[in-house]
């Protein structure tokens, strides 16, 4: 990802995770909120940075605690808590990250797609949207509002629409002159007014591990 990357308000996660990721945005709930409404239990919500979460994913479960760059491995206090919150021993099938951004909670997952499973629910307060974009280049949409599922299409193919039409709904419409998630960013910054700073989504976020 280069520098100028981070300038785009939404639009760098396409860089960042370019092996594939899942963006959730739900208004009006706090990150916690949104953990728990994706089936996380309080008590197994865990603080993570963006580098931690990639190592307990990208992990095999016969390496040695000790590669994990982020946990001192002999501290067994530490190593509980990400056991029992099932970060540890196995990798996890995904972990949710969440934040806040402008009244707005933000959920970001590498590879995977839990968040938009739960889209109805995390819409109850107000508007949720899922992006979502897998490395073989398939993109997935998703929009809820006020606990309904709205639409949920593949830009740029009619046909694979569940719901109201894109443009009907959202106002949406993909020409095909940047990959498909990046134009759906796109219209999301202009729609929302949303920068979600690189380094932000960086730091420590409350985190959570689904098998």
């Amino acid at each position: 990802m280069t520098e100028g990357s981070r300038d785009n308000g939404l639009r760098w996660i396409a860089d960042a995770y370019d092996t594939g990721y899942t963006l959730a945005l739900c208004e009006g709930l706090s990150p916690y909120e949104l953990l728990r409404r994706v089936g996380a239990e309080e008590h197994h919500i865990v603080p993570l940075t963006g580098s931690a979460a990639s190592q307990l994913l990208l992990r095999n479960e016969e390496d040695h605690l000790s590669d994990l760059d982020f946990l001192d491995w002999e501290d067994e206090a530490a190593v509980a808590q990400l056991t029992d919150a099932g970060f540890l021993p196995a990798p996890p099938e995904t972990i949710v990250r969440a934040g806040s951004v402008a009244g707005w909670a933000y959920g970001l997952e590498g590879f995977y797609c839990r968040t938009a499973r739960y889209l109805a629910a995390l819409s109850e307060r107000g508007r949720a949207f899922c992006v979502h974009s897998n490395e073989k280049g398939f993109s997935g949409i998703g929009y809820a509002c006020r606990g309904e599922m709205v639409t949920y299409f593949e830009p740029g193919l009619p046909d694979f629409t569940n719901g109201a039409p894109a443009q009907a709904a959202l106002g949406f419409a993909h020409n095909g002159d940047e990959p498909d998630d990046v134009a759906f960013l796109r219209f999301l910054e202009s729609e929302l007014g949303i920068f979600l700073p690189w380094e932000e989504t960086e730091a420590e976020l409350p985190s959570a591990a689904f098998s």
